[in-house]
């Protein structure tokens, strides 16, 4: 290894620097920054040209929900905000959460078993939407299980049951 114009490079043999593989996935993350960053302009990097896809604006899913704790949650922010998790799909994922909601707020569980059978039916929900996410060249992994289950912690809480164990609410899951 050798340092060279600010960045480490491996000696070829042949006198010459040439990047490492660490420099190479940088320069393939800052592109990506670089795209994200300029999401409706064209990017031009050397020779080739790299235009972002097109971005649609975030949907409004339009529920009517009294708790204004829910009301103004950002559902599965964390996948949201990935582009490997296809926008619509995760549209469908928070309609499910709000779906959730809704019933909640409708059916009143009286207790945990009550509440874990309005969450059982919801994961099923997700579990049929895992599909979609595989046909689409994504998947319900471990980010989105994680972003999923601690989303339905986050409903149970504001509805009083913050007790809720996170796994029992969602243990109907198969992703």
């Amino acid at each position: 290894m050798i340092w060279e114009g600010g960045s480490l490079a491996e000696s070829s043999g042949d006198g010459y620097a040439t990047p490492t593989n660490h420099d190479r996935v940088a320069a393939l993350r800052g592109v990506r920054r670089q795209i994200r960053l300029h999401d409706r302009q064209e990017l031009s990097v050397g020779s080739c040209s790299i235009e972002p896809p097109n971005r649609r604006q975030e949907q409004e899913i339009s529920v009517s929900l009294s708790n204004p704790q829910v009301a103004d949650y950002a559902f599965l922010s964390g996948m949201a905000d990935d582009d490997y998790y296809p926008d619509h799909l995760v549209d469908k994922g928070k309609t499910i959460l709000l779906r959730l909601c809704e019933r909640i707020e409708a059916e009143r569980p009286s207790d945990l078993t009550a509440l874990y059978v309005l969450t059982e039916s919801a994961t099923e929900e997700f579990n049929e939407l895992e599909e979609e996410f595989g046909a689409a060249g994504s998947e319900i992994e471990t980010v989105a299980r994680d972003v999923i289950a601690v989303d339905f912690h986050f409903v149970a809480s504001a509805y009083g049951s913050a007790e809720a164990d996170i796994e029992e609410l969602v243990a109907a899951r198969e992703w």
